[in-house]
């Protein structure tokens, strides 16, 4: 079972650089009608998670500049930003990073119970496998607001 996790979590974050790789990066900073960030941010935002992720469910150091956490942790917003935020090349060469470091983990990584239980909101999460199967839902929610963003900023 935590083999398909491993699984997933290449396939979702190959999918995800799809996806960015195939936006122009002229759009990466459009706030489309309706969302509250734009693409860049989600990008970020990903990437940021992905690594706190990582970090909290299998004790490796951080791989994120300290910028990440100012520019795309959760209720920030473009709007605030006073420093420039990375190209659409670093975004994508970190997702790629991240995207190799998958290869490191294991299914005796997934089972090991966390230091301490992560909670979020109303969930706990006791084990690395289940703090990690949630940063892939998380990917996943996020890669669809991408989609959503790119319609909209298609369409108009």
């Amino acid at each position: 079972m935590s083999d398909m996790v491993i699984n997933t979590a290449t396939t979702l974050r190959q999918v995800v650089l799809q996806q960015v790789q195939a936006i122009p990066e002229e759009l990466f900073d459009i706030q489309a009608a309706g969302f509250n960030n734009t693409i860049r941010w989600n990008v970020g935002h990903i990437i940021y998670w992905m690594d706190k992720y990582s970090t909290l469910s299998f004790d490796s150091p951080s791989a994120i500049t300290d910028s990440y956490e100012t520019l795309f942790n959760s209720g920030t917003k473009p709007l605030d930003w006073t420093f420039a935020p990375p190209s659409k090349e670093a975004l994508v060469e970190m997702l790629t990073r991240q995207l190799s470091r998958l290869s490191e983990l294991t299914a005796e990584k997934l089972g090991e119970k966390l230091s301490t239980p992560y909670a979020f909101g109303p969930f706990q999460f006791n084990t690395s496998g289940e703090l990690f199967n949630f940063a892939l839902i998380h990917e996943a929610i996020h890669l669809g607001t991408i989609s959503s963003q790119l319609k909209v900023l298609s369409s108009s």
